[in-house]
């Protein structure tokens, strides 16, 4: 049901949450990592069953769920949540920038594969 010109749904996102406002887990950030686990089985809500074959195959951001479903960020981490505690995702914090390889050192490295290659 659209009526918006964006194209964004009418319906409210605490719907596709079952009127759940908050995540049951505050370790979910938006820059989280969630991963899918198996098959998406039948009995889940809509909106968890498109979270979960959206993760299907690969890993995403929190955000970039949120942007592929066109839900809210603090709707899809409530969606997440609430399969990371059924076991069907897993998640996983971002990587703190501290512990983000230095980009010189990057540079070094690559610059050395490519001398390599021309040999």
């Amino acid at each position: 049901m659209t009526g918006r010109r964006s194209g964004r749904p009418l319906v409210p996102a605490y719907l596709s949450t079952g009127g759940v406002a908050r995540p049951s887990r505050n370790s979910l950030e938006r820059l989280s990592v969630l991963t899918g686990r198996g098959p998406v089985p039948a009995e889940l809500p809509a909106a968890q069953q498109s979270l979960l074959e959206t993760l299907d195959g690969g890993s995403l951001t929190v955000v970039e769920t949120a942007a592929l479903l066109e839900l809210p960020v603090s709707a899809v981490r409530v969606l997440a949540a609430a399969l990371i505690d059924q076991g069907l995702v897993n998640a996983r914090p971002p990587v703190p920038y501290a512990a983000q390889p230095d980009p010189d050192l990057l540079k070094r490295v690559a610059d050395g594969l490519r001398a390599l290659k021309l040999q």
